[in-house]
C-alpha cells in the first residue's frame, strides 16, 4: 500500500466535524441544479404521480357533492303515503283518505306541495283518441294511463304547465269534464294547443283539454297520462279513492313528515298505510364519495411508484457519475452519513418539487373541471397541503438505496475508480 493511500485511509478514520444543516442544504440544491434537464425529467414522474392523486380525489368529492346535492333535490324531499284498496264489502265506509286529507297534509310543518293521485288497473290502458269519428286507417288513438289528480299535482311532481293551464278548485268542485294531457300524451295525440279547446274521447265520453304538462321530474310516467279532476274521475270512469299521496318537503324534514302524514291523512288508522321516505343523507354522501374516490385512486398510486422508481434510478445514476467527488469529500473528512444526507436531501427535494408542481396541476384540473360542468368546486385543505409532503416523502423512500450505496463507498475506492 502506498504512502497517499495510508494517509488517505488514516484521514477516514479521523472523527469528521459536524455539518452545518444549511451546508448540506446548498450541496444538495447545487447537485440538482447541475442537470437541471435530468432533475426536470426525473420530478416529472411525481408530478404526474401527485397530480393523478389530487385530480382524482378533487374531482371525486366534486362530483359526489354534485350527486347528493341532485340527490337532496329530488329525492331526499319526497315522501311517498300508499294508501291500500279498500276491503270487500268496506266501500260504503266511505274512503281511508279523503280527498280533502291533503290539505291536513300541507299544513304541516316541513312540507312545501302535496298532491293525491287515484289509478288502477282498469284505467292504466285506457285507448284515447283526439277526436270521436273512426275512419279506416286513423291512428289518432293511444293506449294511454287514466289517472286521477288534486288540483296541487304540477308542484308536486316538479312539473311545469307548457300549455294552458290545470284545473284548479273551480274545475273540481262543478264536476267540469276536462282534462290535462301529460306532454308526451300530447305529442302522442298530435294536440300542440289548447286555445282553440280541443278535445279528447275515451270511453264513449269527451272531454276538453285545456292543459299541458310538462318537465315532469317525479312520477313521470305522468307524462304520458291523461289527468282528470278527482270528481270527474269518481262520477265517469268509477276512480274514487286514494291510491297515493306525493309529499315534497324541505331539506331535513322529510323523516318528520313522513312520520306525521299518515296521522293527517287518516287519523286512527295511520298504521294501514305504507310510507317510503328518503334514506339517510350521510350515509349516501359518504358512499356516493367512497365509491368514486375508491375508483380511481389505484390510478394516482401507480403514478407514484413509477415516480419513486423514476427518481432512485435517476439518483442511483447521479451516484455512480460522482463516485469521484464522493472519494474527494470522505477523503477531506466527510462522514458517512454526510455524504448519504447529501444524496437523500436531492431525492427529497425533488419529490417535494414534484409534489408543489403536481398539487397545483391538480387542483387548477379540478377547478377547470367544475366551471367546466357548472359545478361548485370541493378542495380539502389537507390535500392541498399533503400532496407536496407525500411528494417528498416518494423523493424520500426513493433515495434511500442510492444514498445507503453512496455512504457505503471507502475513500480509497472511490478514488481509484475511473471518472
Amino acid at each position: 500500500m502506498s504512502v497517499v493511500e495510508r494517509e488517505l485511509e488514516a484521514t477516514a478514520r479521523v472523527e469528521r466535524p459536524w455539518m452545518d444543516p444549511r451546508d448540506l442544504w446548498t450541496e444538495a440544491l447545487a447537485g440538482v441544479l447541475a442537470r437541471p434537464v435530468r432533475s426536470a425529467l426525473t420530478t416529472l414522474g411525481t408530478v404526474l404521480g401527485i397530480t393523478t392523486l389530487v385530480i382524482t380525489i378533487g374531482v371525486a368529492s366534486t362530483a359526489g357533492n354534485q350527486i347528493v346535492g341532485r340527490f337532496d333535490a329530488l329525492t331526499a324531499t319526497s315522501v311517498t303515503v300508499t294508501v291500500p284498496e279498500p276491503l270487500p264489502g268496506a266501500e260504503d265506509a266511505g274512503p281511508l283518505v279523503p280527498w280533502s286529507g291533503t290539505d291536513a297534509v300541507a299544513r304541516l310543518a316541513g312540507v312545501e306541495s302535496v298532491a293525491a293521485l287515484a289509478d288502477s288497473d282498469a284505467t292504466d290502458s285506457v285507448l284515447v283518441r283526439a277526436n270521436d269519428v273512426s275512419a279506416p286507417g286513423d291512428l289518432s288513438g293511444q293506449t294511454l294511463a287514466v289517472v286521477a289528480a288534486s288540483a296541487g299535482l304540477p308542484a308536486a311532481v316538479h312539473g311545469r304547465m307548457t300549455a294552458g293551464r290545470f284545473y284548479d278548485a273551480g274545475d273540481i268542485a262543478r264536476r267540469d269534464h276536462v282534462v290535462v294531457l301529460g306532454d308526451q300524451a300530447a305529442q302522442l295525440l298530435g294536440i300542440k294547443r289548447v286555445e282553440d279547446a280541443p278535445a279528447v274521447f275515451f270511453r264513449g265520453q269527451s272531454y276538453t283539454v285545456i292543459g299541458i304538462l310538462g318537465g315532469i321530474r317525479r312520477e313521470a310516467r305522468l307524462s304520458t297520462a291523461v289527468l282528470v279532476p278527482p270528481t270527474t274521475a269518481a262520477d265517469r270512469i268509477g276512480l274514487r279513492n286514494i291510491t297515493r299521496v306525493l309529499v315534497n318537503t324541505a331539506l331535513g324534514a322529510a323523516k318528520q313528515v313522513a312520520r306525521q302524514a299518515p296521522i293527517a291523512l287518516a287519523p286512527g288508522h295511520q298504521d294501514s298505510l305504507a310510507v317510503v321516505a328518503p334514506p339517510d343523507l350521510s350515509k349516501a354522501r359518504a358512499g356516493v364519495r367512497n365509491d368514486a374516490n375508491s375508483l380511481f385512486l389505484v390510478l394516482g398510486l401507480v403514478s407514484l411508484v413509477v415516480g419513486a422508481i423514476g427518481i432512485a434510478n435517476v439518483t442511483l445514476v447521479t451516484v455512480m457519475e460522482r463516485i469521484g467527488e464522493i472519494g474527494l469529500r470522505r477523503s477531506l473528512g466527510a462522514s458517512r452519513r454526510q455524504v448519504a444526507g447529501q444524496f437523500l436531501l436531492e431525492s427529497t427535494t425533488i419529490g417535494l418539487l414534484g409534489g408543489v408542481v403536481g398539487a397545483a396541476l391538480g387542483i387548477a384540473v379540478v377547478v377547470c373541471v367544475a366551471v367546466f360542468k357548472e359545478w361548485t368546486p370541493v378542495l380539502d385543505l389537507r390535500l392541498a397541503l399533503g400532496a407536496p409532503l407525500a411528494g417528498a416523502l416518494v423523493g424520500l423512500l426513493a433515495g434511500l438505496y442510492p444514498s445507503l450505496r453512496a455512504a457505503r463507498m471507502e475513500p480509497v475506492d472511490a478514488l481509484r475508480a475511473p471518472s
